[in-house]
């Protein structure tokens, strides 16, 4: 049936519904691109999409694995008759309500085991805890100025390995194929010094969640070097913690800067951001 969608067979009930204003609500597992034509081909038409247009209660898929299709479900939100529900959100949490993320309190930089590199990354605070609850972030062209020379010169001709949760970091959280998702990740190289799209500065492109190696290095060497770098960029001087308040909004630089949740306020307390990644595209 979900091929439907696709061939054309219920293109009367998208024209029927159109016609009498009735609204439509569906589970879109797999075929949110289909909806995006039709809401395209029936402005008219108001399209309800269920269970954040994942699999809802017929999914196994918890967490960063139940939410790959949320790109997906993103670009839609540029047909104004197009909704989402977030009923049965809740499921996709492998964790005890208030569902925090472990994922969310180490180091790291946003996908840099895809091919592709985020721009700018934005919070909104939505509801924050009494105290603490904040967000870090490491100024990664700061950290790189002050390397000593020769490490400088040793990362110059040194390309990264990155992989979705293959370093360090990622290996305490997610060893054992805890982090195993459906969907396949290859291993992408980045170097470990880039130059900032903007400035032109160099900058320290290595992070304890993705980067698990270099090119032409054995594992354990690159580990506790990635480690190091890691140790480094994260003192106090290159670091900045935000505070939050109801309502901040906050943006920051992808390719320049780490960043981690702080995990340090009370379990029982909420704390709720809304997340945006901005792709060149």
């Amino acid at each position: 049936m979900r091929g439907w969608l696709a061939d054309g067979t219920l293109d009367w009930l998208w024209a029927a519904a159109e016609r009498a204003g009735v609204p439509i609500a569906m589970l879109a597992t797999d075929s949110l691109l289909h909806i995006g034509r039709i809401a395209e081909r029936h402005p008219g038409l108001r399209l309800t999409i269920d269970h954040l247009g994942g699999r809802g209660g017929t999914t196994t898929l918890k967490d960063d694995a139940a939410m790959e299709h949320m790109s997906e479900l993103i670009k839609l939100a540029r047909h104004p008759n197009v909704a989402v529900k977030a009923t049965g959100a809740p499921g996709y949490c492998s964790g005890p309500y208030p569902f925090t993320s472990e994922r969310a309190t180490a180091w790291h930089t946003d996908s840099t085991f895809e091919d592709t590199l985020p721009l700018l990354a934005v919070l909104h605070a939505k509801e924050v805890p009494s105290q603490k609850g904040g967000t870090m972030f490491a100024d990664m062209r700061a950290a790189y100025e002050a390397l000593p020379e020769p490490r400088k010169r040793r990362l110059s001709g040194l390309t990264g390995l990155h992989g979705r949760s293959t370093g360090p970091a990622g290996e305490r959280l997610y060893g054992d194929d805890k982090g195993v998702t459906e969907k396949k990740y290859q291993e992408v190289p980045w170097p470990a010094v880039t130059r900032h799209p903007v400035t032109g500065r160099p900058i320290l492109f290595v992070n304890p969640m993705h980067t698990h190696g270099f090119v032409g290095m054995k594992r354990d060497e690159a580990g506790p070097l990635i480690e190091e770098l890691a140790e480094h960029a994260t003192q106090e001087r290159f670091v900045y913690y935000h505070r939050w308040r109801v309502g901040d909004v906050l943006m920051w630089d992808e390719r320049a800067t780490m960043h981690r949740g702080a995990g340090d306020y009370r379990p029982d307390e909420h704390r709720i951001m809304l997340r945006t990644i901005v792709y060149p595209n």
